[in-house]
């Protein structure tokens, strides 16, 4: 008997989608978390304002950093790295362009022959802006919830930790077209970002009959955008499923690393860790349709084996970018894995390359 699976983008169902009561429409609308005891039902193909707001609870003990407490509270709560002049010399390194020339370091210059800037530390509020992918791939899941959904729930308990530490968030949103939100402080940040989130996961407004070209391209082109406007010293967190790289995303990811850190946070369906039980499975993209067959024992081989290769190529990647690594399937618990991936980056990362291998 041939089972079905529908692997489409333009994904449907009506009698999942709960109304929306959004707190953005009153003329001052109650950015107050909703009661803990209130039953929220988590979004699976959509995800609403009020489960996003709900995020805030479990936010509480996100700890986006571990960098020293500030000396001062007056300039902010991170001591961050900025090009120009600050309060303490922190290293020299190579003239970059774009470095400003009053921090040049004259003595390394003239014992290198080659340019060199100084660096200083100064106590600022650190941007923290997450950039999530919405290209079609990331309106599918087979368990769990779709992972546009996954990431508009890390996004949100990002935006919430955030602002809880002080910090400004802002955002970078890619699903056909690229939507920016500059980093701003307080409540009025998450909710901003929260807003466009709903909107922007929703499967109704998902990127229909892209080119190969267009979903090949979309991610570098983010990640270009991204690293013109990015603030030197932001916090900057990728949600995606990484189908999107080639062979010019490391130059892109290593350009903007070098003046902000970066979380990669890789979201994964259960489809593509392992090949679903032998059978024949009706497919579709929403425009094309197909037929996947597990069967016999090459072809769940060759399934594996195209998956293994992925997941190594995200994981190459972002080893030779300096970017740690979080995995996050859509069946989790985003809040405890994000929880444990950032207060334990190596150990975290560590498992996860044994993980894919």
């Amino acid at each position: 008997m041939t089972s079905f699976v529908n692997l489409s983008v333009e994904c449907r169902l009506p009698d999942l989608a709960m109304p929306i009561r959004n707190p953005f429409k009153s003329r001052t609308p109650d950015t107050r978390p909703p009661d803990s005891s209130q039953n929220i039902t988590p979004g699976v193909v959509h995800i609403s304002s009020d489960e996003l707001v709900q995020c805030r609870l479990q936010a509480r003990d996100l700890r986006l950093d571990s960098r020293r407490p500030a000396r001062s509270a007056i300039t902010g709560g991170h001591a961050s790295r900025f090009r120009g002049r600050g309060m303490d010399y922190l290293e020299s390194r190579a003239y970059q362009p774009g470095d400003d020339i009053r921090s040049m370091d004259w003595r390394v210059t003239a014992r290198t022959t080659h340019a060199h800037v100084k660096l200083y530390q100064e106590e600022r509020e650190r941007p923290v802006v997450v950039m999530i992918d919405l290209g079609p791939g990331m309106f599918f899941a087979t368990q769990g919830a779709f992972k546009s959904v996954v990431a508009a729930r890390a996004a949100a308990l990002i935006g919430w930790a955030a602002i809880q530490n002080g910090d400004r968030i802002g955002a970078f949103l890619f699903n056909g077209g690229h939507h920016e939100l500059r980093p701003l402080g307080g409540q009025r940040g998450v909710m901003r970002l929260i807003r466009q989130l709903v909107t922007a996961t929703d499967p109704d407004a998902a990127p229909k009959n892209q080119s190969i070209d267009a979903q090949s391209s979309h991610l570098n082109e983010a990640l270009l955008r991204l690293h013109r406007v990015a603030r030197p010293g932001s916090l900057v967190f990728i949600l995606s499923d990484f189908y999107a790289i080639n062979a010019d995303t490391r130059r892109h990811m290593q350009r903007l690393r070098q003046h902000n850190d970066i979380v990669a946070c890789q979201i994964v369906d259960a489809l593509e860790l392992a090949p679903p039980p032998a059978g024949r499975y009706a497919i579709t993209d929403g425009v094309q349709t197909g037929l996947l067959d597990t069967q016999s024992v090459p072809r769940r081989r060759a399934y594996a084996d195209y998956f293994s290769a992925h997941h190594s190529k995200v994981r190459e990647l972002m080893q030779q970018s300096a970017v740690p690594l979080q995995r996050i399937a859509t069946t989790d618990d985003v809040a405890q894995v994000l929880r444990f991936g950032l207060a334990n980056p190596n150990s975290e990362f560590s498992r996860l390359q044994g993980a894919v291998a």
